[in-house]
């Protein structure tokens, strides 16, 4: 059985790596990410996996993993920030309160699909206008859900969090292995 990473995160391909486990392929999913009107956070993250996991092609003897990492601060989910500005508009809004991160992992051998969600509680700390340019300034939020990387400098905003921290970081460990395992994609 051959493993294709569904994903250009170059976090998830390091996650995977950290419990000994090489994708024999990755194929980024290209699919429209556009949240659907009134869609919530856990829904969301749930069909963004699914439908990575149904858009990467793969041969009979392939499974498929792909993941969604959602931050929400209640009902509104903070996706790719496209600009500087939306970003600082994101950190503000997180700052000095709790938000959620839920990653959805689904992986796909031929017609069956596994599929689990995580949710993390994270609070970030009040942070200053002058944390949010410097943080802004490094460019680390480019390219990541809710503005932030925890995995970065923006580790020193978070002071508390109740779940997974790989999950946070694009992939929860424990139950993806699980999930690939009931693939029968690990042994």
């Amino acid at each position: 059985m051959r493993l294709v990473l569904g994903s250009a995160s170059p976090r998830r391909l390091e996650l995977l790596g950290s419990v000994g486990i090489r994708p024999d392929a990755v194929r980024p999913a290209d699919i429209d990410e556009t949240p659907r009107r009134g869609e919530l956070p856990r829904a969301y993250a749930r069909r963004m996996a699914r439908e990575k996991a149904l858009a990467v092609p793969a041969d009979e003897d392939e499974a498929v993993l792909c993941a969604d990492t959602t931050v929400c601060v209640g009902r509104r989910i903070l996706g790719k920030a496209a600009s500087r500005e939306e970003a600082a508009g994101f950190l503000r809004l997180m700052s000095g309160r709790r938000h959620r991160v839920i990653t959805a992992v689904a992986v796909r051998r031929g017609a069956r699909l596994w599929e689990r969600e995580v949710e993390t509680v994270l609070r970030m700390k009040r942070l200053t206008e002058a944390e949010i340019a410097d943080y802004l300034d490094s460019g680390e939020w480019q390219g990541k859900a809710g503005a932030y990387g925890i995995q970065g400098r923006a580790a020193a905003f978070i002071p508390w969090l109740r779940g997974s921290y790989s999950a946070v970081v694009g992939l929860p460990l424990a139950e993806t292995v699980a999930l690939l395992r009931a693939a029968g994609a690990l042994r």
